[in-house]
């Protein structure tokens, strides 16, 4: 199973920097959807099982992975630090004295995961859960005490500028800080000081009661995953709750009820009732819903989910099609309701292809043509469906039956939508690039040793012939990219967006933790390890670099560090030779250049792409900040132009980037800007046909 998605900002392996004490653990369950559930305070160890899981992950990176690399005091050192400040990210738990008594093993986790020891993990789990807890019985008396917001003192916003705290004092004065901070900044939302307090008080017991609630194959995951990122970002292990949860996603199915939920305040949240589902069928669950309850088979009593953790509740709540499930809800009004509803096969129709046929005219005034917008949100692929033979999903699929409609609406243009996407499967990034070139090379892989396999599009038919855009952001990685640099190489488009896209260039390949000599056995989870690195057709990698815009749109993501670049361990950029291909006569550089050159100047004269512009510079003026006051007037005023700022940002970031509306095109500022250039792209192309 290949898998070309690319890194999202919840990486286990990245550290946070924003101002928010919050455990990874913390971010890593709601990302992940582990399955799992834990007594309060019950020890966590790891087994000789678990140290057989790692000795053979350690084994498989080191054969399977592109580069090769020796398990040895290098990595073990990286380990050390990625993994203590993936649970720690602030700083604000240990002491200077527990990094030091855990540094015996900076150099020796290698050989100590090589004989199947991984007890270094639960033992550091352990002690930061004790400083967690304890530091959790300190802070509803420091929240409750009295601050003077008046004082001129000031709090370092990036922990990377501060090294750990050598004694007591100086981590309860961090705390201080902290507990100030987050009171002023509710204060200045608005808050009353006493619901101030309140909130900050659950904030906190939701971090310890996540955390208390840890399980061993939850720490061992997050321990050999800050191992694999010590070799590149994208490289993690997954554990089989992590592993069944990937597969669902690459499906776009689970089988459940129908409701996307979320932890608040200890409560299982109704996020969104999804349609299609059970529970939109039923019609009593509704967004706000409490969950307090659950019967995971419809007959015994009621399990109490209040406070237990998100996950668990998903996996009480999902399960096989036709079973039943009963649950305990709590309205808003405080009503206590039951409900029992049949579990259903539920599609996640939101990363879905979508498409829409828009008139040009209509949108502005001098243009036309109809323009159909075709949206890949992903690259997805039903594997087992596949293996199995008949019918199953996936992209390149679902975007011919979109083709299909736009021919039979006599679509002149195609908008290529790929503002998002993450990425997905490489075999669908090859498949749907074949829809619009005749037979040819598509993308080249370098496998390890260094030997080229060229993909190639191996259907001379091409499924859409019409001009067409491919729109693109910083977001766009990995098999969108593919799918931008071919179109891109074999000038069969323009692309349009950001400046570039992610610059993830890697493969990883989705394989089973498990001993070769064995077929059945226990259940591992699997490694996402980088096997192979892909380029373009013109030689070029798009590691890094990405996939550059023919015409670039003003963007505040263009000044964000969200690339492959700046993440820690990233693979170089790179070239290899061309491949052999003929790229097409529909886009040259004389095209592009009076496309431009059009663009430019209405955005010139367009006061929101003007304020996109004016953002971006106050940005790159405040990026570079260290500290953050704690003097209430001086934050109020500095509080008051970002919050503006932020505002105006999400929207231009929203509008620029696809809005969160279910309208997958809607009318806004960029939109028409991606409309104006479609329809010029027409203009021009009739006006070299008229000349003929």
């Amino acid at each position: 199973m290949h898998d070309v998605e690319h890194q999202t900002v919840k990486d286990m392996g990245m550290r946070s920097k924003r101002l928010v004490v919050k455990p990874l653990v913390t971010a890593l369950l709601s990302a992940t959807l582990l399955s799992a559930v834990g007594v309060a305070g019950e020890q966590v160890s790891l087994s000789a099982d678990d140290g057989k899981t790692a000795q053979m992950v350690a084994s498989m990176v080191s054969s399977r992975h592109i580069n090769h690399p020796e398990i040895d005091d290098t990595i073990s050192e990286r380990l050390f630090t990625r993994f203590i400040e993936a649970w720690d990210s602030q700083k604000l738990y240990l002491l200077k004295a527990d990094i030091d008594e855990f540094s015996v093993n900076r150099t020796e986790l290698d050989d100590q995961i090589q004989r199947g020891d991984v007890s270094f993990a639960a033992e550091f789990f352990t002690r930061f859960r004790e400083r967690m807890i304890a530091r959790a019985e300190l802070l509803p008396a420091l929240i409750d005490s009295e601050f003077d917001f008046t004082v001129d003192e000031e709090m370092h916003r990036d922990p990377d500028d501060i090294d750990w705290a050598t004694t007591a004092e100086e981590l309860n004065e961090r705390w201080r800080k902290r507990i100030k901070f987050d009171l002023l900044m509710l204060k200045l939302d608005g808050k009353e000081m006493d619901e101030a307090r309140k909130r900050l008080k659950t904030r906190y017991r939701t971090n310890r009661v996540y955390l208390e609630q840890t399980e061993s194959h939850e720490v061992l995951e997050l321990f050999l995953s800050s191992m694999t990122h010590c070799l590149d970002p994208h490289s993690s292990y997954m554990s089989p709750q992590t592993l069944s949860d990937f597969e669902m996603i690459m499906r776009l199915s689970l089988e459940g009820i129908g409701a996307r939920l979320k932890y608040e305040d200890g409560y299982t949240v109704v996020e969104e009732v999804i349609q299609g589902g059970a529970a939109f069928a039923d019609g009593r669950l509704t967004k706000g819903d409490r969950i307090i309850g659950v019967s995971s088979d419809a007959v015994s009593d009621y399990v109490d989910v209040v406070e237990m953790k998100l996950t668990k509740v998903v996996e009480m709540i999902r399960g096989k099609k036709g079973t039943k499930v009963k649950l305990q809800i709590r309205k808003e009004t405080e009503e206590v309701q039951e409900i029992e509803l049949t579990r259903t096969e539920v599609k996640m129709t939101e990363d879905e292809v979508k498409g829409k046929v828009i008139e040009a005219s209509e949108w502005q005034d001098g243009q036309s043509g109809r323009i159909g917008v075709l949206k890949i949100p992903s690259f997805y692929r039903d594997f087992q469906g596949a293996n199995r033979g008949g019918e199953f999903k996936s992209t390149s699929r679902d975007v011919k039956a979109v083709l299909d409609e736009f021919k039979r609406q006599d679509v002149r243009m195609l908008i290529v939508d790929l503002r998002w996407n993450g990425g997905g499967a490489l075999q669908e990034a090859i498949e749907v690039s074949g829809l619009f070139i005749s037979r040819g090379s598509v993308v080249q892989v370098k496998e390890p040793g260094d030997s080229v396999q060229v993909y190639e599009d191996e259907d001379e038919d091409v499924y859409w012939r019409k001009p067409m855009i491919v729109v693109c952001n910083r977001f766009s990685a990995s098999a969108s990219e593919i799918f931008a640099g071919a179109i891109k190489d074999y000038r069969r488009g323009i692309v349009v967006g950001d400046r570039t896209t992610h610059g993830k260039g890697t493969v990883q390949n989705v394989v089973p933790v498990a001993s070769r000599l064995a077929l059945f056995g226990k259940q591992r989870g699997a490694l996402k390890l980088t096997i192979s690195k892909f380029y373009r057709v013109n030689g070029d990698s798009t590691q890094n670099k990405g996939v550059t815009s023919d015409i670039v749109l003003p963007s505040l993501l263009n000044h964000r560090e969200i690339g492959e670049e700046s993440m820690d361990n990233a693979l170089e950029f790179d070239r290899i030779e061309r491949a052999r291909y003929s790229p097409y006569a529909n886009v040259n550089d004389a095209l592009v250049e009076q496309l431009s050159g059009r663009s430019r100047e209405r955005i010139g004269k367009n006061d929101e792409f003007v304020r996109v512009e004016e953002l971006s510079q106050r940005y790159l003026e405040r990026r570079d900040e260290k500290t953050i006051s704690l003097n209430e007037a001086t934050l109020r005023a500095e509080e008051e132009a970002l919050k503006q700022e932020k505002k105006e940002e999400e929207e231009a970031i929203q509008q620029a980037n696809g809005s969160a509306d279910k309208d997958i095109f809607p009318e806004d500022f960029y939109n028409r800007e991606l409309v104006n250039i479609s329809a010029d792209y027409l203009s021009v192309l009739e006006s070299l046909r008229a000349e003929k």
